[in-house]
């Protein structure tokens, strides 16, 4: 085979479609074998693969779901949202305190320069088992 001969076979329109064939002929034992056995051993238990069933009817939309766990009333949710204020009241006594808003010209000088402090540390250092010429 010489040069111009190789070019114009395989460089040609026709050389995707014999690529394609030829792929298609060698993959086919190979997908067809993965069908042939099977192996019941190892299959996942039945609750977790079988998923939604089909009842042969639509759900009534009219009719309310059943709930998980009773509600909690409003009575009982303001015992509780008063229980948590109280907690809070107690932690704030014992000399715990909000934090302080944050001073956001600090931060904002710090986000413009801290890249650049970075790398300057980063490259001012050397590491002699990285760089043997370091020193």
């Amino acid at each position: 085979m010489t040069i111009n001969v190789g070019g114009t076979y395989f460089l040609g329109v026709g050389s995707i479609c014999r690529i394609a064939v030829a792929a298609a002929v060698l993959c086919a034992p190979l997908l067809t074998g993965g069908c042939a056995t099977s192996n019941t051993n190892n299959s996942a238990p039945t609750a977790l693969t079988a998923g939604p069933k089909d009842t042969g009817s639509y759900p009534n939309l009219n009719i309310r779901p059943q709930v998980a766990a009773k509600q909690l009333s409003k009575e009982e949710t303001a015992a509780r949202l008063g229980e948590l204020k109280a907690e809070q009241q107690a932690q704030l006594a014992k000399g715990g305190s909000a934090k302080p808003a944050p001073d956001t010209a600090a931060l904002s000088t710090l986000a413009r320069t801290h890249g650049d402090d970075t790398l300057k540390q980063i490259e001012a250092k050397c590491d002699p088992a990285l760089d043997p010429n370091c020193n």
